[in-house]
């Protein structure tokens, strides 16, 4: 089966404009409450809050919801793209079209934020380091909203694992934002651990690659001694577990792979 972001979108789209005071938003909540079984089973009421219900229900329409688990809170959808591997915690990641963004209006602005997720969207598209988002529940609509790359307010991503190409950012294809130069790995991370989340320092000059396993392609070499970032991604192969990290190298951000032989936790 064919998972295509273009039909995340359209269907996104579809709905923009609709809203509570023509009640023309029932339709949206009516397509959530009609999967079963229902998240947590619980159904949906007109005068709950439907950010989550929004983005659950274009997943719905899609037949997505295998890759788009559905839900009608933030924190709970947030747990489950954690149990499918498909979580971006990191602040400044260059989004794609119908990838997920959650927020937390909370957000100071200050480092990675990490805090409870008020709200959620579908990523309509990436423009330079603006990215526009299509919401349910903003304002009691359906609309659009554009923020910054790394911008405050952003909490993180949820992937799915959509079976068409990027459209904005690969490996090689390198994004200007506010603050850097971004590359991103091909290929994403298969697996989540908690407990490996932190930060490592490299025991040795140490390639980041393209995916796990040093038949993938170089991105950039790390020299020893150098601080990366691990969020609790991480695939295995051949019994070693090769973590997605990040690091910044002469004004670029990278996001890749590096195997833990040579990444020791601080």
């Amino acid at each position: 089966m064919s998972y295509l972001r273009s039909k995340v979108v359209a269907q996104a789209q579809s709905w923009l404009g609709y809203n509570e005071d023509d009640e023309t938003f029932k339709e949206i909540i009516d397509v959530y409450n009609s999967h079963k079984p229902l998240a947590r089973g619980y159904t949906m009421k007109y005068t709950d809050e439907w950010c989550a219900t929004f983005v659950s229900a274009v997943a719905i329409k899609c037949g997505y919801t295998d890759i788009m688990p559905t839900e009608c809170g933030c924190e709970k959808m947030i747990a489950l793209y954690e149990n499918l591997g498909c979580w971006e915690e990191d602040d400044s990641y260059v989004p794609d079209a119908g990838e997920v963004i959650f927020y937390d209006w909370q957000d100071s602005g200050s480092g990675d934020n990490s805090g409870h997720a008020d709200h959620v969207g579908i990523v309509e598209s990436v423009s330079g380091s603006t990215i526009t988002v299509i919401e349910g529940n903003y304002s009691s609509s359906v609309k659009r909203r554009t923020l910054q790359v790394n911008g405050k307010y952003i909490r993180g991503f949820g992937l799915p694992k959509y079976t068409d190409s990027t459209t904005t950012a690969t490996a090689t294809t390198t994004t200007t934002t506010s603050t850097a130069t971004v590359k991103k790995a091909t290929d994403s991370a298969k697996s989540y651990l908690k407990s490996l989340a932190g930060t490592y320092v490299t025991t040795d000059k140490l390639n980041m690659r393209n995916g796990a396993g040093t038949s993938k392609k170089i991105m950039v070499t790390i020299p020893k001694g150098t601080t990366v970032k691990n969020y609790g991604y991480y695939t295995n192969y051949n019994g070693t577990k090769w973590l997605s990290v990040q690091v910044t190298i002469e004004g670029t951000k990278y996001t890749g792979f590096c195997s833990e032989k040579y990444l020791k936790k601080q």
